[in-house]
């Protein structure tokens, strides 16, 4: 029964919270918003009013607009650069989780001298303390996917090395989130899959970890109900407010569960993946491994009432059986449209399955820590070959 629990995040939940943001006390003077590099968050307007709702608190605001779908070490650190020589005393990341973590990754760097990677605790990463405080950030989070609005870890891409490689402390908690499912109705159908299982799979892989507890399980199995009922409809009507605020509801959930539980080794294998193959989706990489990794852990009996229940979360009221939870798994990727998604299709190939195995398990081993059942370099590329397609 024993847990440990530190969220100290301040979360704005609900269609139209953005618009209260003004009303809270910000952390700064001057902030650096993030964005990503790409176009939604300018052309949806989404930019416009969260400077409107800054300048409303006083906050003078610089842009940084660099972000990739897998945020880069360098681009961290050119936003930090930029951070300081505008005197920025606080981050706003306003995107998904790619530009919520590259913010929490360019805090650190903003007050810390020298490079990005000096900081990470594995990998080729040297594993330095943060000696200095990072700036404070503010999440503002246009998808429902990550949870990282509401947790402390930022997962960054070591281009050169091929390392992606997540990291966090109590400093890195963002100190307000706003989870506005209004911002999220413009997010299209294949993205809004992606990021719905990668929400469901936080949960996942923290209900069946080795570091469950009463109230990571509390978290988990609710948003896992909230996500898997409520994704299809979030895909096939990106305007169904009702199901984006509960798909929101529970990716934010996800994110506690990362906070209070643990992540498995599903995605260290998939942080390998695209680490070699930048734009490759990080929830798309999580369904092409999903089946055959979870199928893995059921056939070694990891936890088959766990299993169960998911299954009857995800809405099997009689399930009976570990399998039943492949089985809804699978339907809701085919109600989804992602059932097919192909390796093959972002260049990964068969014969890379071994440097995979390898560089997630030196990369992100103590994900494999937090598993269960012990999963070797040969495992890990049988679930890969199962996967291949």
């Amino acid at each position: 029964m024993n847990f440990n629990m530190y969220v100290p995040t301040r979360i704005l939940f609900g269609p139209g919270e953005l618009n209260n943001l003004h009303e809270q006390k910000m952390p700064g003077k001057k902030a650096m918003v993030v964005i990503s590099n790409g176009k939604s968050t300018k052309t949806n307007g989404y930019l416009k009013r969260t400077e409107e709702q800054l300048k409303l608190a006083g906050v003078e605001t610089v842009l940084f607009d660099k972000v990739e779908a897998n945020p880069l070490k360098s681009t961290v650190m050119t936003g930090s650069d930029i951070a300081r020589v505008n005197d920025c005393d606080f981050i706003v990341a306003l995107g998904g989780g790619s530009c919520i973590d590259a913010s929490k990754a360019i805090a650190v760097m903003a007050t810390n001298n020298g490079d990005y990677w000096d900081y990470i605790p594995s990998g080729s990463g040297k594993g330095k303390p943060v000696n200095n405080k990072p700036l404070p950030v503010v999440a503002i989070t246009t998808t429902a996917g990550t949870g990282s609005e509401v947790d402390p870890w930022a997962v960054v891409t070591h281009e050169e090395n091929h390392e992606k490689i997540g990291r966090g402390g109590d400093d890195t908690f963002p100190v307000i989130a706003v989870v506005d499912p209004e911002l999220m109705t413009t997010v299209p159908p294949k993205l809004t899959a992606y990021q719905g299982f990668d929400a469901l799979f936080h949960s996942v892989e923290g209900y069946v970890s080795k570091g469950v507890n009463l109230m990571s399980d509390m978290y988990a199995i609710t948003a896992i109900e909230n996500v898997s009922r409520n994704l299809e409809k979030a895909v096939k009507d990106g305007n169904d407010l009702e199901a984006r605020e509960k798909v929101a509801f529970g990716s934010t959930l996800s994110g506690v569960v990362e906070s209070v539980g643990l992540c498995t080794s599903q995605h260290a294998l998939e942080h390998a993946m695209s680490a070699f193959h930048q734009e490759l989706p990080h929830g798309a990489g999580l369904i092409m491994i999903s089946k055959a990794y979870f199928t893995h852990l059921i056939n070694k009996q990891a936890c088959d009432d766990r299993f169960v229940k998911m299954a009857q979360a995800m809405g099997m009221g009689d399930a009976k059986e570990p399998m039943d939870f492949i089985t809804m798994m699978e339907n809701l990727m085919e109600d989804c449209g992602v059932s097919n998604l192909k390796m093959s299709d972002y260049g990964i190939k068969p014969e890379e399955m071994e440097t995979l195995a390898k560089n997630a398990k030196e990369t992100m081993g103590f994900l494999f820590d937090t598993d269960r059942v012990e999963l070797s370099i040969e495992d890990c590329v049988a679930i890969y070959e199962a996967s291949y397609n």
